[in-house]
């Protein structure tokens, strides 16, 4: 236990970068499906993708995973605490799920064969702002508030319904 502290706090600053490349991946894919038009912007655009993702995003989840491992062992009485740390365990697999789905993308973007629009990476771009608001909830009450987690649910909903069907796709030509 006494390094349990410092594995908590490598363990917050892995999650904090990997969530910033959780937060600004699909930002850059909405970049590259939009631009899809100027070849020398998308492969600058492809080497931020693969940079973001391998050297800072990878190394940042298994980090955050392994740190988060070694301090479950360490304190087992967590698993005794109640429910949240089971729905932060569900909901870490979930953004883990994530995660690989966005390699899945960048691969299918690298090879020009990624079908999504920029509206779907918006969306889709909303989906860890939901699982760290969450996950930090459940983290700092240590419990899961039924009608927290409900209202966030709900509201995420909206928002994602509200980017895909209403959402004007950018004028482009602003930025000419």
């Amino acid at each position: 236990m006494d390094y349990y502290t410092y594995i908590l706090i490598f363990h917050i600053m892995s999650f904090i970068s990997w969530m910033a490349v959780l937060f600004y991946l699909p930002r850059l894919f909405v970049y590259h499906v939009e631009h899809i038009d100027k070849p020398d912007f998308v492969e600058v655009v492809k080497i931020q993708e693969y940079k973001l993702y391998k050297y800072i995003g990878v190394p940042a989840m298994w980090a955050t995973v392994i740190s988060g491992i070694l301090m479950l062992v360490i304190n087992p009485v967590l698993f005794e605490t109640g429910a949240w740390i089971y729905a932060k365990l569900f909901l870490i697999a979930i953004l883990i799920a994530y995660d690989y789905s966005m390699e899945v993308y960048r691969k299918q973007l690298l090879n020009s064969t990624c079908k999504k629009s920029g509206k779907f990476f918006r969306a889709y771009n909303e989906a860890p702002t939901l699982l760290s608001i969450l996950i930090v909830t459940f983290v700092v009450l240590k419990d899961v508030p039924v009608y927290f987690t409900a209202f966030m649910l709900v509201l995420f909903a909206v928002v994602v319904y509200v980017l895909i069907k209403h959402a004007k796709e950018p004028n482009l030509d602003v930025l000419k």
